[in-house]
């Protein structure tokens, strides 16, 4: 199953577990999820607070909240909400993504340092996760660290071609022309030259 499959799949199912039980604040949150993955932030965002009105401490929620608030041009709000996210549910198994958006929410921010920091923690916990290095060579790009960032950049391509075509040669749905400008021009800073 293709990308695109793949979330109109989840579109799908989440819109029937709405539909089953209207209630489920992690069915909202999913379906909130899927809407986000298709570049619709509104509507994303709008039923991911309909779970956390149902459930305040839905961890998930707060963790689809973040990163939708993150591509939706809201970074440091997105960060907030995967900051308690993380606390809520330290142990999450989605916890390499709810990483991978902090970072990237921090670079968005324009606090490169912090991003990195982040990026650290994910690569200390999660040394394989392979997305993360695309915004590590970012960050150190837009600081000048030219030989960290060359070799994040290289991690970057080389662990996941298809993911750094999928997300940085072509713009996913999600993510908004200025963001994914600012993350290319860290790119080229960090030595890349697509």
């Amino acid at each position: 199953m293709d990308l695109r499959d793949a979330q109109r799949s989840a579109e799908t199912l989440a819109r029937r577990a709405v539909a089953l039980d209207g209630a489920d604040a992690e069915a909202r949150s999913c379906l909130g999820w899927a809407l986000q993955a298709r570049g619709e932030a509104d509507d994303a965002l709008a039923e991911i607070e309909r779970a956390l009105s149902m459930s305040p401490n839905l961890a998930i929620a707060h963790g689809h909240r973040g990163a939708t608030l993150i591509f939706a041009g809201r970074p440091k709000d997105g960060v907030a909400a995967l900051e308690a996210c993380l606390r809520l549910d330290p142990r999450d198994p989605y916890l390499a993504v709810r990483l991978l958006h902090r970072a990237s929410g921090l670079y968005l921010s324009g606090d490169y340092g912090a991003s990195i920091e982040a990026a650290k923690r994910l690569i200390r916990t999660y040394p394989d996760f392979p997305m993360i290095y695309r915004w590590s060579a970012a960050a150190l790009g837009q600081l000048g660290r030219a030989t960290e960032a060359a070799e994040a950049l290289e991690k970057a391509i080389s662990r996941a071609p298809g993911a750094f075509d999928m997300y940085v040669r072509n713009r996913a749905p999600w993510f908004r022309p200025e963001d994914h400008a600012h993350l290319v021009d860290g790119l080229r800073k960090a030595g890349w030259k697509g």
